[in-house]
């Protein structure tokens, strides 16, 4: 047991936690119309705390246990083994207690869940959302995170066999979620008068503190996954400050050029854009590779917003797509390219830059149609438990009251 390692993932863990709430519930709040902002909040809070219950439960052990390619095992379900109270032990993970790894790891899973909700927000019965969570959650999440991570000489998970990089979770957070969130958006539909009606974000100031918190929980979230207070978290911490920084100025000039004024929205979102983009790539890049990551993911995501949306002809709310599935996919495939020595990486997984890129292609598309195709089905079983879709009536007075029955602004 090392007291510093315990330490800084302790530290970690409270600022991944602090990313979902009060960081997505904020960013996501402020993009939404005024009678909304409750109800996209509650709905990040509550999949988030189901995501953590449901990693307690089952999915900790599924993931991170010997089974299959695809499946752990039960044998750790209710983090059983970790604590033994007769003697006061606690079984180990390299340096740190089982538990605290299964803890931070708790956390990941919970802000997956949390990230789809802004695909379809404004619209979705919030019974529906909680049905598809614990669905895509059991069928998409953790088969992913177990194929990804885990790693062992006997069975190890798919692509870990097959050395495909994800630091932090370019695949198994972020174009997981993103995929689900597009599925989500073409299953339930447009919102009422999309595309005809003003559909302003109703606070900037929100999501920018909320863009704000997410920005700082992410050195938790990159910083966290090195499982160490050692040289590899001050790599990745460095690379999430500078990859962000270089996204937020890529994506407010590139703006501007397009646009003819930059936005305080659109840094906010180039700062989210670089945070994604260099999660995959953060402990195996070095500082310069990471800059240009950030930059080159805050460029593509202003177009994953703007020209790929209006291709896919998809009502992804808070562009979650756009960001999160796009981003990832940018920060995936470029780890393969900068993970190389020549290019300032640490060689890490084949070692040689083409077959790295071709395996972390591998582990793109893989995600793609598995989240896909699980998300379909849970939506699909979600609207025919529940109804998908909130009455057109209640969804054009807003979720907030005909839905929870409160409002978030007085007049």
């Amino acid at each position: 047991m090392d007291k510093a390692d315990i330490s800084w993932m302790l530290v970690s863990t409270l600022l991944v936690l602090m990313m979902a709430a009060p960081g997505l519930a904020l960013f996501y709040g402020g993009m939404v119309r005024s009678k909304n902002v409750l109800s996209v909040m509650l709905q990040v809070l509550c999949t988030f705390a189901l995501g953590v219950v449901l990693w307690f439960v089952y999915g900790y052990s599924l993931a991170f246990t010997e089974g299959n390619a695809f499946f752990g095992g039960l044998s750790r379900a209710f983090f059983s083994g970790m604590f033994n109270s007769a003697d006061g032990t606690y079984a180990m993970s390299g340096s740190l207690t089982e538990l605290l790894f299964a803890s931070f790891q708790a956390t990941f899973a919970g802000l997956t869940c949390a990230l789809i909700v802004g695909s379809f927000a404004e619209r979705a019965r919030f019974s529906a959302v909680l049905v598809f969570t614990v669905i895509w959650f059991t069928f998409a999440y953790v088969p992913i995170a177990h194929m990804v991570w885990f790693a062992s000489e006997t069975a190890p998970g798919l692509l870990n066999a097959r050395k495909a990089l994800d630091f932090a979770g370019g695949t198994v957070v972020h174009i997981n979620a993103g995929i689900a969130g597009l599925v989500g958006a073409y299953v339930i539909g447009k919102r009422v008068g999309y595309g005809r009606e003003a559909m302003q974000p109703h606070s900037l100031p929100m999501t920018f503190i909320g863009a704000a918190l997410l920005w700082v929980g992410w050195f938790g979230f990159n910083g966290g996954s090195a499982l160490a207070s050692n040289e590899g978290a001050t790599l990745a911490f460095f690379n999430t400050m500078i990859a962000t920084a270089g996204a937020i100025l890529s994506w407010l000039f590139t703006e501007w050029a397009i646009k003819g004024k930059p936005s305080m929205l659109g840094a906010a979102s180039g700062a989210v854009a670089g945070l994604v983009g260099i999660t995959p790539a953060a402990g195996f890049v070095g500082p310069g590779g990471a800059l240009i990551i950030g930059v080159l993911a805050g460029i593509v995501c202003v177009w994953g917003v703007n020209g790929l949306k209006r291709m896919l002809r998809a009502d992804d709310s808070l562009d979650v797509f756009g960001v999160h599935g796009v981003g990832g996919i940018v920060g995936a495939l470029l780890t393969g390219v900068f993970n190389a020595k020549a290019l300032g990486g640490l060689g890490a997984g084949t070692g040689e830059m083409m077959s790295q890129l071709w395996v972390q292609l591998e582990g793109v598309l893989l995600t793609i149609v598995w989240s896909g195709v699980v998300a379909w089905i849970a939506y699909k079983v979600a609207n025919m438990l529940c109804g998908i879709r909130v009455p057109e009536d209640q969804e054009r007075e807003g979720l907030d009251v005909t839905s929870h029955g409160e409002s978030a602004y007085h007049s």
